[in-house]
């Protein structure tokens, strides 16, 4: 039977207090019990559905929480405070002093630089590895290696991550693979792929409205108990806890999901033809010359598309900035960082969401200094949309 992530949201059946079509949302730090023991029983384990402190549970983010693990297929998740939380706890949640991680090189820069910068402090090494190469992952694993991590498609070169494949090379290793799923939910389920946890940026598209800051780790019970353990679980000893109120928000805006992959990638794609037909220099997994277009559609659950991030090579921070600017004046969108809004969002990522990544390791991973990443919205008319961005091309004549 096919995986239908959508329908397996909505069959969920989350009611409120009062029967409220939507859950109640948990306006609570603490819980109290009517037993003692109950207490004790739950700071152990073994009291199943009961409540202790909003930093280790909460029920508006078990809800949340329960529909997030419905969509990847997951056995659960758990939710933090941010897309960073959810990596940060995972990764040191798998990994402690003297172990070795193999990651992506291109990647968001945030996970970059936590790799690069932070993690050598506590002795646990880094080999950054094009994901794209499978032979290149292979020679980089070391007896000490816990984790291989990589996106499905990467920030923001917009490379196709072969999953099987390198679950694959994870399980003959004895290795977790995670993958960030932030920039192709729905379109592709890692979980049912191999890969052994599945992170998120819920600020991108899954909530969709940048209103607010999340994050998610969907991956089996046993790694979500061990994430949560008031002992010794990562997740619950650093805190990263999303609010409750935010849960609710997202988990509304996650019923809509379906509806807003469709319409992103359907605009990204209108605006990849009309860059092949002016002959610029772009970067969309859904065109069938881009280097990951037959592993994506191997992947992939054609319903959605192949995603709303596309970029374009100007070559020059200088000429990237100028258009950047012209797009915004003109009505584009937004010259901003993230992804995933309703409206359309354009940043130089080089000076932006990689600015964390060294110059050098820019150059090894291909990023070009006028790379111009759009996160494309849901504009209606997709047409007037190119016009505006077309009029800025030509006014500074780069067609």
């Amino acid at each position: 039977m096919k995986f239908d992530a959508v329908s397996n949201v909505f069959d969920l059946l989350q009611f409120g207090e009062f029967g409220d079509v939507n859950p109640s949302i948990t306006d609570s730090a603490t819980y109290t019990f009517m037993q003692a023991k109950t207490m004790t029983e739950t700071f152990e384990g073994t009291a199943e559905g009961c409540f202790l402190y909003s930093r280790h549970w909460n029920p508006s983010n078990k809800f949340l929480a329960d529909a997030l693990a419905a969509m990847e297929g997951t056995e659960s998740a758990w939710v933090t405070g941010s897309g960073m939380g959810a990596i940060t706890c995972t990764i040191l949640q798998i990994c402690k002093s003297g172990d070795h991680i193999i990651s992506s090189r291109t990647i968001y820069g945030g996970a970059f630089a936590f790799m690069q910068n932070w993690l050598p402090k506590y002795n646990i090494e880094v080999t950054f590895v094009d994901p794209t190469n499978l032979d290149e992952v292979k020679a980089a694993i070391k007896p000490n290696t816990k984790m291989i991590y990589t996106e499905t498609m990467t920030n923001p070169l917009l490379q196709i991550s072969d999953i099987p494949a390198l679950a694959s090379i994870a399980d003959n290793n004895g290795i977790k693979l995670v993958v960030d799923n932030t920039f192709t939910p729905l379109m592709v389920a890692p979980a049912q792929l191999g890969a052994h946890i599945v992170v998120y940026s819920l600020t991108k598209f899954i909530n969709g409205k940048n209103d607010c800051v999340g994050g998610a780790i969907c991956a089996p019970a046993e790694f979500i108990n061990a994430l949560s353990n008031v002992n010794d679980g990562t997740a619950m000893l650093l805190g990263p806890v999303l609010d409750p109120l935010r849960s609710s928000s997202i988990l509304k805006n996650l019923h809509t999901l379906h509806i807003r992959m469709q319409k992103h990638s359907q605009n990204a794609m209108y605006l990849a033809e009309r860059f092949r037909e002016n002959n610029l220099t772009f970067l969309y997994p859904g065109m069938s010359d881009h280097q990951g277009h037959t592993v994506l559609k191997k992947m992939m659950n054609p319903d959605f598309g192949f995603g709303g991030m596309i970029a374009i090579d100007l070559k020059t921070a200088e000429k990237a900035s100028a258009f950047m600017e012209l797009m915004e004046n003109k009505g584009v969108g937004y010259l901003a960082v993230s992804l995933g809004y309703f409206k359309t969002l354009f940043s130089n990522s080089g000076k932006s969401t990689s600015s964390e990544v060294p110059e050098e390791e820019q150059q090894k991973m291909g990023l070009s200094a006028g790379l111009v990443r759009f996160s494309m919205g849901l504009d209606h008319d997709i047409e007037r949309t190119w016009q505006k961005i077309k009029s800025c091309l030509v006014e500074l004549k780069i067609i």
